[in-house]
């Protein structure tokens, strides 16, 4: 009975940590904005914060996808740049920009609103 307790001791604040660190803030670019705007009405301004920094990284990371895929494709020779390879990733390409202006039409919903309420902009800037 000891050695239980002592186990649920040590794996009680792992288990709550676990937990925690599922609950952060995720990006959704295929939220409807209208359900965005609503969210955002009900939210304090650290949760506003917390989605839009949430959004802008998603934002980034994206951008360093496109990024990836844009040196690959100049890597293609000019004589294949009409091949599969290269419309593949112009294809990526293009699907990641629509990903972006969608992350990015949400990102605005929580910067405009947490900017309504006053709250820090400090680091939002894309």
């Amino acid at each position: 009975m000891k050695n239980l307790r002592h186990i649920t001791l040590y794996f009680l604040p792992v288990l709550c940590l676990l937990l925690l660190a599922g609950c952060g803030a995720k990006a959704d670019e295929d939220k409807p904005l209208s359900e965005v705007k609503a969210e955002a009405d009900q939210m304090t301004v650290e949760k506003l914060r917390s989605m839009a920094m949430a959004y802008k990284d998603a934002i980034l990371d994206k951008k360093q996808e496109i990024e990836a895929l844009t040196l690959k494709l100049k890597d293609i020779p000019l004589t294949e740049k009409l091949g599969n390879e290269a419309k593949g990733l112009k294809a990526d390409i293009d699907d990641l920009n629509k990903s972006i202006s969608a992350l990015k039409d949400r990102f605005q919903v929580y910067y405009d609103k947490l900017q309504e309420k006053g709250g820090d902009l400090s680091g939002l800037k894309l």
